[in-house]
């Protein structure tokens, strides 16, 4: 356990996650904006055919938030540690 938070310290080990904390919002946001959890048709071409006009709406929703400067969601703090902030 403590080799593990050892790495985590390290500025490559950050870097990574950052990479996937971002591709990770991304997931999430098409799953909250269109649902792609799940296909509705059978076939990559069809599944495929169904996520491009899900991107392209991804990609309208966060050019719209960028041109009228919406703020990006802050990370939440885990239970644990909002109790700590809160002593």
């Amino acid at each position: 356990m403590e080799c593990v938070r050892a790495e985590q310290s390290t500025d490559a080990w950050k870097e990574r996650h950052a990479a996937r904390a971002g591709v990770e919002g991304t997931i999430h946001q098409a799953l909250a904006v269109a649902g792609i959890r799940r296909a509705r048709y059978i076939g990559r071409a069809k599944t495929h055919l169904a996520h491009v006009p899900t991107a392209t709406a991804v990609n309208l929703i966060r050019l719209d938030a960028w041109w009228n400067e919406v703020p990006l969601a802050r990370t939440r703090a885990s239970r644990p540690a909002t109790l700590d902030l809160a002593t």
